[in-house]
């Protein structure tokens, strides 16, 4: 009898990548849609905002790689720190790391004696697996990855800030700010709907919970924009 290997991928297995790539295009989008907005308001000209858009693109993706990977690699180290730790438990205490793992699994639904036999296979398969996994709660699929996290992060931000730079370019002097505009509204709805699409949640909740936080931040940016005033070489 063939038994076929049935791959289920999980929505779970995106949450690094994901996160990052989502929080990354979003910052890249709101803050420098934001500072355009600020800048355009306070009656800076085209030059300007694309020579500011262009900075905030630089600083913010050099900004959330640096930021992204630091906070990654803590994580990272302390799931490292405890694998050491459960190491030398199982190498000083087998017996009594074997009577916890046989404790989880009764608290998971499982007979005594069905989760000391499970218990007992694990660990003679991959001791420090089966406790990182069950104990830690360390799996492959969500540990620490600084290094993609950090990439996932600069060039996300990058795609987002990319947004309003191209509405300036692209838009007549007259009109920047309101192209700037419409585009981080757009680009916005459009970033949640994919994040709530690799989510496994629903598209327009998605959009509404991005766009209402972005226009928030561009009207208050503006507001503060308002408050001063730019003379144009």
């Amino acid at each position: 009898m063939s038994h076929s290997h049935h791959d289920q991928p999980h929505f779970i297995q995106r949450t690094g990548w994901l996160r990052a790539s989502v929080l990354g295009a979003n910052d890249g989008i709101i803050s420098v849609t934001s500072l355009v907005m600020g800048m355009a308001a306070s009656g800076a000209n085209t030059h300007t905002l694309l020579i500011a858009c262009l900075a905030g693109l630089i600083s913010g993706a050099t900004s959330m790689a640096a930021g992204e990977y630091v906070s990654v690699q803590s994580q990272k180290d302390i799931e490292h720190a405890d694998l050491k730790f459960e190491a030398t438990l199982l190498e000083q205490h087998p017996h009594l790391e074997l009577e916890e793992l046989t404790t989880i699994y009764i608290h998971r639904g499982l007979t005594p004696e069905l989760a000391k036999e499970v218990a007992i296979q694990l660990t003679q398969k991959d001791a420090l697996e089966a406790h990182a996994r069950d104990e830690i709660g360390i799996i492959e699929q969500t540990a620490a990855r600084p290094v993609q996290a950090a990439l996932s992060s600069a060039l996300s931000f990058s795609l987002g800030a990319l947004c309003p730079m191209l509405a300036i370019l692209f838009s007549p002097s007259a009109y920047t700010a309101q192209v700037v505009l419409v585009t981080g509204i757009i680009s916005l709805m459009i970033l949640g709907a994919l994040s709530s699409y690799f989510a496994g949640t629903s598209l327009w909740k998605g959009s509404l919970r991005i766009t209402v936080w972005g226009i928030l931040a561009m009207a208050f940016s503006s507001w503060i924009g308002s408050l001063f005033h730019v003379n144009p070489m």
